[in-house]
């Protein structure tokens, strides 16, 4: 069994024609106007990107691979290849997915979600957004949506579903289970675009938006941006998922004696859990006002980091087995280094030159509109947030930059946008496969109702956003 598992490891096929496709543009004769040194290194950042989508062996191999490809060829000197495990904002998101474990470990992530349910459960529309008041109130430390989802949330779901007869496969769906299924997905969706701890891709999107156009997106900048459709998207999108998806039970008194049971079993708040409520409101305040104190979001993130070992919420062996932590570390890295160097040898600069061209004399307004629709549909192509990330974020900011359009708002929108367009598909984010692999959801069922969700979150963060964005003063 374990052969055949180290066999499967690697699809050939998939990874020749990743190589093929790299081969292909790195000998192809670059632009007149560009460097020799920059097409390379797109050549090996298109073959990457296209290997994180179609995923011949795991992502963080695919990254060590075009490391060494770029070091081996000397697209760039060693020094500057591993740049990217410096970078602060990486350690930033990799130490939050250390945090993320002691929600879990304590169990106070679950308990959390419980008492919410008990508080707000009595009806179906209010158990599910009790399940939502969770994963916000559990999202600025939580980088793992996946880890949301299929750690704390689903669990609970399944649960509650199974108490009301509400099973997959058996035609009791749309009792309940179907609804709560896709009302917690979509809303981890919006929770993951409103904090820059919230979701893995996040922190690359601000350092991206940093790299190209020198503005620094801050942890209670991104907050305050996102605060206002982000409330408005939670409070929206599950009523309407009621009215064009109901659930067949609309009243679930069971579901806060579920709650409470499951509460008792658990017993008072144990030390540990005390601990970490401590521990979360310091880095809520320390992520808010630090910067009075000269501390920045990843300094933050080291003393909670600190403060959880010492305490043992957290052992060291928990960090050595955190893999989707160390996972991160190294595939982050490598696409931050990339971008990076993409952007300072020219690339970036060229392909934005050449867009604004095409563009015209079309007013910032009407560029940034069409901009975010092709950026937001053009997910139904990619199997990952980070991958759309890496391959599409700095090219559409730096061409809304060089249109004029406000450096801060185009990078604040296309990021949360980074995260909404996770709505569309049941492959297009982390969560996506979890909630969708509980079989309560078709697949048809679960793309229409994603592609209406997709027009409603363009009105709230165009409309809404955009004027709450005005007001704030950044444009």
């Amino acid at each position: 069994m374990n052969q055949q598992k180290k066999k499967q490891e690697v699809k050939y096929i998939p990874l020749i024609i990743v190589v093929l496709i790299g081969i292909i543009i790195w000998f192809l004769p670059p632009p007149a106007d560009l460097k020799v040194q920059a097409w390379h290194l797109f050549a090996i950042f298109v073959a990457t990107i296209i290997g994180l989508i179609i995923k011949p062996i795991s992502m963080g191999s695919v990254a060590i691979l075009a490391l060494t490809v770029i070091i081996l060829t000397n697209t760039l000197k060693l020094e500057d290849a591993l740049s990217g495990f410096q970078n602060s904002t990486i350690w930033l998101i990799v130490i939050a997915f250390f945090i993320s474990r002691g929600f879990i470990k304590t169990g106070l992530g679950t308990r959390v979600a419980y008492i919410f349910v008990r508080l707000f459960g009595k009806k179906t529309l209010g158990l599910s957004y009790s399940l939502i008041a969770s994963d916000l109130i559990l999202s600025p430390a939580m980088p793992s949506n996946t880890a949301r989802a299929g750690g704390i949330l689903l669990p609970i779901i399944r649960s509650l579903s199974e108490t009301y007869g509400s099973k997959s496969g058996d035609g009791t769906e749309r009792k309940i289970g179907a609804f709560l299924t896709t009302t917690s997905f979509q809303a981890n969706m919006v929770t993951s675009a409103m904090f820059l701890t919230a979701m893995a891709a996040n922190p690359l999107a601000a350092k991206l938006t940093q790299e190209i156009s020198g503005t620094t997106i801050s942890w209670v900048g991104w907050m305050v941006a996102a605060i206002v459709p982000g409330l408005i998207s939670l409070i929206v999108v599950p009523f309407l998922i009621y009215k064009i998806y109901p659930p067949e039970i609309k009243e679930t008194p069971s579901a806060t004696e579920e709650a409470k049971k499951k509460l008792d079993a658990m017993g008072p708040l144990k030390r540990e859990e005390w601990y970490m409520i401590g521990i979360f409101i310091i880095l809520l305040v320390l992520w808010i006002f630090g910067s009075n104190f000269h501390l920045d979001a990843t300094i933050t993130a080291f003393i909670g980091l600190s403060l959880l070992l010492l305490t043992q919420v957290l052992t060291w062996s928990d960090i050595k087995q955190e893999q989707g932590a160390w996972d991160t570390l190294v595939w982050f890295s490598v696409l931050v280094m990339m971008a990076t160097f993409l952007n300072s040898t020219g690339m970036i600069p060229w392909f934005s030159d050449m867009v604004k061209g095409l563009i015209g004399d079309t007013s910032w307004m009407i560029a940034l509109v069409i901009l975010v629709i092709i950026y937001f549909y053009s997910h139904y192509f990619f199997a990952s947030n980070t991958a759309h990330v890496s391959a599409m974020y700095g090219a559409f900011l730096s061409v809304l930059v060089a249109v004029g359009a406000p450096p801060m708002v185009s990078a604040l929108l296309l990021a949360f946008i980074s995260n909404l367009f996770g709505c569309l598909t049941n492959y297009g984010s982390g969560p996506a496969p979890v909630f969708f692999g509980a079989g309560y959801v078709t697949q048809e069922k679960w793309w229409g109702i994603g592609f209406i969700i997709s027009i409603v979150h363009l009105i709230i963060w165009l409309v809404i956003g955009g004027l709450w964005w005005k007001v704030l003063g950044l444009w």
